[in-house]
């Protein structure tokens, strides 16, 4: 990216990014979630929705200087498929330590270069779902997918939390 991209880069105060590899299933997951409150939910304008896909420090510049930092994500724990886990302050830097993936690792290195460089975005949360499946193809396993709307619903209250108010719109993406 160049110096004149950059200025092209808008970054907004609240940023929801889902982050996975949508050819590993459940892997994906992150995305897909983006995707799902894309087509079920309007935002305000200091609202961005960004599918952060398997990018890594490349991410830099979409979240410097945002205030908010909600990251979806597919998240391998020690507990059952389906298992829901939010991480939040130290607890998200703990979480990305285990290095699961090349887009976690990325995820970890913005973080502590905003950390270092004395940018750090103040208020940062990770929902995630432990898995079903990692094996190869495009969409989500089943059960995974079921859980799609009731996490949808999490990551609202997530930012009702920070004072944003996500409207429901209907599939054609008129407000309900």
């Amino acid at each position: 990216m160049t110096a004149a991209d950059d200025a092209l880069v808008h970054v907004a105060p609240v940023t929801v990014l889902g982050i996975g590899n949508i050819i590993l299933r459940d892997e994906g997951f992150g995305v897909r979630a983006v995707e799902y409150l894309e087509e079920h939910f309007s935002f305000p304008a200091d609202v961005r929705l960004l599918d952060g896909g398997t990018l890594g420090p490349e991410l830099l510049h979409f979240v410097t200087g945002t205030e908010h930092l909600l990251i979806l994500d597919a998240v391998s724990g020690d507990a059952a498929p389906g298992t829901i886990y939010r991480f939040e302050d130290d607890a998200v830097m703990a979480h990305f330590q285990e290095k699961m993936s090349s887009h976690e690792i990325g995820i970890q290195d913005v973080l502590a270069w905003l950390t270092v460089t004395d940018r750090p975005i103040p208020n940062v949360v990770v929902l995630g779902v432990q898995p079903y499946e990692l094996t190869a193809g495009l969409s989500l396993s089943p059960e995974m997918a079921a859980i799609l709307p009731d996490f949808a619903q999490r990551a609202v209250q997530e930012l009702v939390r920070w004072g944003v108010l996500p409207q429901p719109c209907t599939p054609s993406g008129r407000d309900a």
